[in-house]
């Protein structure tokens, strides 16, 4: 129901705002500010020294993203976006060559995410037809993890400490803006990829990580801003 109902809502807001032009001068002011709620699922793409009879499982987990928006014009059709926000997120990790554990609960981490997430994006905008606008944005981003995993590694004596707290990324996004009778709403989508090996160097060889070369970070983002 809610794959027919999403389409339903905005093509209902297309047509009901095209009968005017709402906010007709919204698009020439300097900066603007705003803000985004939403959505995320956070993901893991693993490269392996050698290859494993058993990979790793990422459980992915849904998410929360909270944030604000500034924007500066440098044309009619491009703008410098600056989008700093919190994104909360959990995800689990499967280990599964078990035969290298004494319990079910040592193959299983719970990596909780907390990222104070900062990007710097390109948002180019097509023309303004009636009250919609479609557009796409690109640029790079920087993270600090709040967070941190859930497992039994302090009972094999192993630091609780494989990833790196910041990373680094690139960012793709596809969005639309609705201008409505009071402000500008605007969903986009958004796929987020690391450019940043997050599994920290010279961590003692152990059944978890111990074949592992690289651990990168992907997600997706849906967010629903307002101006």
């Amino acid at each position: 129901m809610l794959k027919y109902t999403v389409p339903c809502f905005f093509l209902f807001i297309q047509i009901l705002s095209s009968q005017f032009t709402n906010l007709p001068n919204f698009d020439e002011k300097k900066i603007r500010f705003g803000y985004f709620i939403g959505l995320n699922q956070y993901d893991f793409k693993i490269n392996y020294n050698v290859n494993p009879e058993y990979s790793i499982k990422v459980n992915r987990g849904t998410g929360i993203n909270v944030g604000l928006i500034g924007e500066l014009k440098i044309n009619d059709n491009i703008r410098l976006s600056l989008e700093p926000g919190l994104f909360s997120n959990n995800k689990e990790l499967i280990f599964n060559e078990r035969s290298q554990f004494t319990s079910y609960n040592d193959t299983v981490w719970n990596v909780k995410s907390n990222n104070v997430h900062l990007p710097i994006l390109i948002k180019y905008s097509s023309k303004r037809i009636g009250n919609v606008r479609p557009y796409l944005k690109g640029g790079f981003s920087t993270s600090l993890n709040l967070g941190n995993i859930e497992n039994n590694l302090e009972s094999y004596g192993i630091v609780n400490n494989h990833f790196n707290k910041v990373n680094f990324y690139y960012e793709l996004s596809f969005g639309i803006d609705f201008y409505l009778r009071y402000f500008k709403f605007s969903p986009s989508v958004r796929g987020v990829f690391s450019l940043k090996n997050e599994k920290k160097k010279n961590i003692p060889d152990n059944p978890w990580t111990g074949y592992v070369n690289k651990f990168f970070t992907r997600a997706i983002f849906i967010n629903f801003s307002f101006y």
